[in-house]
């Protein structure tokens, strides 16, 4: 496959030959659920304080034309906004319109509450950025929308006043409608190189700003939500848009950035019963992890320790559950003059217990962030992508989708003496890429080697040279992870 030639023109860019090309395909074959996402930019709705899903949805509700927007438009979708989209300064004024009687509706996220008590038995909306956190709602709603009691919903929501307090009567959840069979198929209807292209654009980058090589690592990002139980690490120096693509693409995806991190936070409220992050979404990122405060390090690390090994989440044995949820751990990394890190072992400035080999064993992989650019104003996409809720939904989707993941399985093997964690991850690895290059399950052996294989044991073997480093007992091992490829049958 060519690399694309890095161009910061943004006029060529736009008159690009191939992603002229491909925008129309992909308009042809993805109609309603592509979007330009030169968009969103547009509008600024992103500075409102929405993510690129909630924002892309409410444009083509409000604007659902092709193309550039038009000034016109742009104004349109302002107003839009302005009367529907409230910011933080205006909590109270909406609390003091609820006051005065008026049916007031807002697109703004939600959760459910359960309350339990001896004198009360209630369900609860909590409206964060309203700074409503006991909302009754209709029994009707939560049964509809089960998401609700577990990381909440974006959506269109009624509030009125009455004589109980705040109550929600109606809501309207932004929502695309998916078929992981259709995603699937449409993959056929485009070569290798349009499909990374469509990728890469559908996270928010311009992909002709990245090297094929580039794109891979780009790419790495969407492990987690393809695959179950992937927790990895990602370190770059900053710049590099590590976070960008993660607060973007899913409600089903948390990424937690400064502040404390208690064992509540992550695991369970142990007086309340209320389960944490890991067990009420999909994808947990901690980004720039070496600022991060942990409340009772050792309770997090052990607990964490059970939860990469064995995706069980407890505390103190009073709770107890499964989880599939992906951790990753986004950390900021200094550079020498050859743009090579310069610490080693590299997550020697982290927190001490990602230098802890029996924790940093059971991380999947290390994505080597310092092998992209850095963002500038060229790095965004500029063409046809995938809506981000779309294209969410089919990431996650694909999760429970098992026929790739029991392919590599069969089909990885590694050389030398067998360490089963290395097979794991880059089994798990190289499935994941799988289900990203070729969701349709037609590889060829040379594809799947290189854009599968390679990238998986390019994850695992950063991991595995920090343990070598670091504890004598995995040197009894090789040195380099090498798989038994080829193996396939043609």
């Amino acid at each position: 496959m060519t690399n694309h030639d890095t161009n910061t023109d943004a006029t060529k860019i736009k008159t690009d030959p191939f992603l002229t090309a491909l925008d129309e395909k992909v308009q042809r074959v993805f109609g309603d659920l592509s979007i330009d996402k030169r968009r969103l930019p547009a509008t600024k709705l992103d500075k409102r304080g929405i993510p690129a899903y909630v924002a892309e949805w409410a444009i083509d509700t409000i604007v659902p034309n092709r193309g550039e927007l038009s000034q016109e438009n742009i104004s349109k979708i302002l107003e839009w906004s302005k009367k529907f989209i409230p910011g933080p300064e205006e909590a109270k004024v909406i609390q003091n319109r609820l006051l005065n009687g008026e049916t007031i509706k807002v697109l703004t996220s939600m959760e459910v509450d359960i309350k339990l008590t001896r004198n009360k038995q209630e369900r609860v909306a909590q409206l964060k950025l309203l700074q409503i956190s006991d909302a009754l709602i209709a029994d009707g709603i939560v049964d509809k929308y089960h998401d609700l009691l577990k990381q909440g919903m974006w959506g269109v929501v009624e509030l009125i006043n009455g004589p109980d307090g705040v109550a929600v009567v109606s809501f309207k959840p932004m929502q695309a409608t998916f078929d992981l069979n259709l995603f699937k198929q449409s993959r056929k209807m485009f070569t290798l190189k349009e499909w990374m292209a469509l990728l890469v654009t559908s996270m928010g980058y311009d992909p002709n700003y990245f090297s094929e090589e580039e794109q891979i690592l780009v790419l790495c990002r969407l492990l987690p939500l393809v695959q179950k139980s992937m927790h990895l690490i990602e370190l770059a120096p900053k710049g590099t848009g590590k976070s960008y693509f993660f607060e973007n693409i899913s409600s089903r995806v948390r990424l937690v950035s400064g502040g404390n991190i208690s064992p509540a936070v992550l695991f369970v409220n142990n007086a309340s019963g209320q389960w944490g992050l890991l067990a009420r979404y999909k994808v947990v990122v901690l980004d720039e992890v070496q600022t991060l405060k942990f409340e009772k390090p050792e309770e997090i690390v052990g607990g964490l320790k059970g939860f990469l090994a064995n995706s069980r989440l407890t505390r103190g044995g009073l709770h107890e559950s499964s989880s599939d949820c992906g951790l990753v751990m986004l950390a900021n990394i200094l550079l020498d003059s050859n743009q090579n890190p310069i610490e080693s072992p590299l997550l020697k400035d982290l927190p001490d217990f990602l230098q802890e080999t029996a924790f940093l064993d059971r991380i999947k992989g290390i994505i080597p962030g310092w092998k992209t650019k850095k963002l500038s104003p060229d790095s965004f996409a500029k063409n046809v992508g995938l809506k981000a809720d779309f294209f969410g939904d089919a990431l996650l989707a694909f999760r429970d989708d098992l026929v790739i993941d029991q392919f590599c399985s069969q089909k990885i093997k590694l050389k030398g003496k067998k360490y089963k964690r290395n097979d794991d991850a880059v089994q798990s690895i190289a499935s994941g890429m799988m289900k990203l290059l070729f969701p349709d399950g037609v590889v060829s052996n040379e594809d799947f080697f290189h854009y599968c294989i390679s990238p998986a044991i390019q994850l695992r073997q950063l991991i595995w040279n920090q343990l070598q480093m670091l504890d004598a007992e995995y040197r009894q091992y090789d040195n380099l992870i090498e798989s038994e490829f080829p193996q396939l049958d043609e």
